[in-house]
């Protein structure tokens, strides 16, 4: 008998025992009179072609709007908790959240803050942004290698945020609104905004806008501030309180965020083939300062290390950071009979500015930064980066058992960063104290840096897909790309030169660096799907992923770096630039449902072969953090997805994914710098063929349950309950270096949703039980006086404060509304 695709089934022997063990005898009997309640089908278009979650042959999750309104999902951070084999890592507001997919990281803070191993999609857009979900229609997380169906390359998977289209018939809004509290914030949190949605010409021309304002508190004191730099004491008398007020000041609920996002789309239909978008996105952020704290993380000999709170920074200065993001596109779609084109032209650029603690780094350096009292020191950064992107494609659009995607894809950026490190009145010191015979320094800039660096990309890339037979697919997949990256760079160390070696006391010198790193490949993909009968469909793919290389961006060594023993900041020739890194992706997954899709059981068996992972390093000269490649790693596990209706009032939902990611040789750049003839310059650690990577965990749980219910005569009564669970996470490589195992953890939310055709009233608590969890890491112990070498030990560790741990958001207890209409 041929099976085709869509054609019901009998419930068989083995789905009835999973349903069992997964529902009880209760859901069970109902079997002989299934109800017509199904789990939604949900419609996705990752493949370029829409379809439902449990009929496209890759594995991929969407959120829908309704599932972010019901599970109170209001960024990424939230949507990873519900995708089996996604880490992102909540380091707050004032840190962009690190994105792992399936343990491909490397470093103890995620892989960095431009998606690292995943791309990002707003719209057809590539955008790295920590975004509201205000006013999105879904999110689909594609897990695995997808440079065959994107522009972007991608290394490790895709997130696409999906905004709502322009209605072009119907005038409509929505109003809504939250108010909130933190367990340990002295002030209430609130969002607010409304979306307008009319069409101009019915039918043909329409607008769609939406304002969305966020305000969290922040729940992290910086409690130990000093009042005027280079004048207060960092570590004042400890005892005596009256110093500590005369030199420190409280900062409470330092890390708070104040986002505003919006977004205008005007739709157009010139006639019935054509459908066009033009967006502006406009965001906004914020921050006030990490979310960090030094509880218990302090070295012992240091004083603060019996003070400091649990949710108390120990920072010296504040930490803002405003970033301001805007994204200008325009989306084209033709409908050319034999295939459909698409245009997709995104002009994306973001400006920010921070500032941050510096104090340690100098410390570190082992200068006798220590020495002064009064020491302390500070970072003010500005970046800039200007984006654009060009994607062109065609899909399709045949009857025949061949289809097709061909697509082109253009990127280029540029980016400009500086870096001022300032030392305030440490050049008063070091002419009257030490006695040096320099200038002074009045505006006390010790470091400054500049990095402009241009990206330029280019790919090809597309999909064959065969149908064997009504039930077997085949598809190939090829990628041909090429990238060019021009970095020019230059440093300068103004108060150092100025006090210690004469110069002007307002004098700059950059003397720019140009770096250079270019490269092409091909990637290729396999894929083939079978339907076993309607409800049961297996798929196999290979496909490989890439990432691009680049500059460091730190200026190059002099040729007679060896015989310079004063402070400099530079590269050595294989310090300057860092090659692409290249995955190959082995799946083999499987899709079902059962009892007339009232049960979901998704499953994928994966293993993932990393070449050249770009790590972490620093250079030898100045501990500039730089990116260096190691030999290679590998990823392999198993990930779950489970839906079920378990009654018509009681729908369950789980995820489980089983994790391990090691490298597969040694990396010794990884922990340890080395000179030229690779002679470890410090006793650290190397990475060893095994060790764990570091990041995401082992295992990654996730479970919910939502009664539903009318109450009111006509009223619909949501109550939901989550809870998401992980083991425990490295925070180095193998531990090595001074890493730590940090504890696994397990969050409860909850909420409840009482809604009408128009309104809806949620009271939620986030994290229910107010869990203390450490989510990561910043720096590692050694920084703390924990080296594993006395001889590793730097001046002044007693009173280092860097080291210390990102917190998990207390317990939120709020309550939200929204308000829709239609005119």
């Amino acid at each position: 008998m041929t099976i085709h695709k869509g054609k019901p089934f009998a419930v068989s022997v083995v789905a009835g025992a999973v349903f069992t063990a997964l529902s009880g005898t209760a859901a069970i009997a109902q079997e002989a009179t299934v109800s017509e309640k199904q789990i939604e089908k949900i419609e996705v278009t990752a493949t370029r072609r829409s379809g439902t979650l449990q009929e496209v042959p890759i594995n991929i999750s969407a959120i829908t709007s309704e599932t972010l309104a019901q599970q109170n999902i209001e960024d990424l951070d939230g949507v990873a908790r519900w995708v089996p084999g996604l880490t992102v890592t909540d380091q707050g507001g004032r840190s962009d959240s690190p994105i792992i997919v399936r343990g491909l990281n490397t470093n103890s803070s995620g892989p960095g803050a431009d998606g690292g191993t995943v791309a990002t999609y707003f719209g057809e857009i590539p955008l790295f942004l920590n975004l509201r979900l205000v006013d999105v229609d879904r999110v689909e997380v594609l897990i695995g290698p997808q440079g065959t169906l994107y522009g972007a390359g991608t290394l490790g998977g895709a997130i696409r945020y999906l905004p709502k289209k322009v209605d072009l018939d119907f005038t409509s809004g929505e109003v809504f609104g939250d108010i909130f509290s933190l367990s340990e914030s002295d002030s209430m949190g609130g969002e607010g905004g409304f979306v307008f949605n009319a069409p101009i010409i019915e039918g043909e021309l329409g607008v769609r806008a939406s304002v969305n304002y966020f305000s969290n508190p922040g729940f992290i004191d910086y409690n130990y501030v000093v009042r005027e730099g280079g004048v207060s004491l960092p570590d004042p008398d400890w005892d005596d309180p009256s110093s500590i007020s005369e030199n420190l000041r409280q900062v409470e609920d330092a890390n708070g965020e104040d986002t505003l996002t919006g977004r205008i789309a005007v739709r157009w239909l010139p006639n019935d083939w054509i459908d066009s978008t033009l967006t502006y996105f406009y965001q906004k952020q914020d921050t006030e300062g990490r979310s960090i704290t030094q509880h218990n993380a302090l070295a012992p000999e240091n004083p603060l290390s019996d003070i400091i709170g649990p949710y108390e920074s120990a920072y010296r200065y504040e930490e803002p950071r405003e970033k301001e993001d805007q994204l200008l596109s325009l989306e084209v779609t033709a409908d050319l009979g034999f295939a459909e084109l698409t245009s997709a032209t995104g002009f994306s650029q973001f400006d920010a500015v921070g500032q941050r603690d510096q104090t340690d780094l100098l410390i570190r350096l082992d200068y006798s930064y220590e020495e002064f009292p009064a020491f302390s020191s500070y970072t003010e950064e500005l970046d800039d980066q200007e984006t654009f992107t060009q994607e062109v494609r065609l899909v399709s659009q045949n009857d025949g058992p061949l289809s097709w995607i061909v697509g082109g894809f253009y990127f280029n950026s540029e980016y400009n960063g500086s870096s001022k490190e300032f030392t305030p009145n440490f050049d008063v010191y070091a002419i009257e104290v030490w006695g040096v015979d320099g200038n002074y320094r009045p505006d006390a800039l010790e470091y400054y840096s500049v990095d402009k660096t241009e990206i330029t990309e280019k790919a090809i890339f597309g999909e064959m897909t065969y149908e064997l037979t009504d039930a077997w697919d085949v598809t190939v997949g090829l990628r041909a790309y090429e990238y060019d990256v021009e970095s020019e760079s230059a440093v300068d160390l103004p108060l150092y030169y100025t006090v210690f070696d004469g110069r002007a006391s307002d004098s700059i010198e950059l003397d720019y660096g140009n770096e250079q790193a270019d490269d092409s490949g091909t990637l290729f993909k396999f894929n083939t799907s079978y339907q076993f009968n309607a409800d049961m469909m297996g798929y196999l793919t290979v496909s490989e992923g890439f990432r691009i290389g680049g500059a460091n961006g730190v200026a190059a060594c002099p040729d007679n770096i060896d015989e310079i023993e004063n402070q400099i900041v530079c590269a050595l020739p294989r310090e300057q630039v860092f090659v692409a890194d290249t995955t190959t992706n082995y799946e083999i997954g499987l899709k079902t449902s059962y009892f007339n899709n009232r049960l979901q059981v998704n499953t994928a068996l994966f293993y993932v072969d990393w070449n050249d992972p770009q790590v972490g390093g620093a250079t030898i000269n100045g501990q500039q953090p730089i990116t260096v490649n190691a030999q290679g790693a590998s990823a392999q596990g198993v990930e779950l997805s489970l839906r079920g209706i378990v009654t018509d009032y009681l729908t369950m939902y789980a995820t489980y994914s089983n994790t391990n990611a090691e490298l597969t040789a040694d990396a010794p750049f990884l922990f340890g710098v080395f000179d030229e003839q690779g002679t470890p310059l410090q006793n650290f650690y190397d990475g060893k063929d095994g060790d764990r990577l570091p990041g995401s965990p082992q295992h990654q749980f996730s479970f919910g349950v939502t009664y539903s219910t009318e109450v009111l005569d006509d009223k619909l009564l949501d109550v939901n309950y989550g809870l998401t669970a992980q083991s425990d996470v490295f925070s180095t490589v193998g531990l090595r270096q001074n890493g730590e195992a940090i504890p696994g953890y397990a969050v409860s939310n909850f909420n409840a949703r009482l809604s009408d055709e128009d309104w809806s009233v949620t009271f939620y608590i986030d994290n229910l039980f107010d869990k203390y969890a450490y989510t990561s890491v910043r720096r590692d112990k050694g920084d703390m006086n924990m080296a594993v070498f006395d001889e590793m030990t730097p001046n002044g560790t007693e009173i280092l404060r860097n080291y210390g741990h990102y917190l998990l958001m207390p317990r939120t207890i709020g309550l939200k509304f929204n308000y829709r209409f239609e005119l």
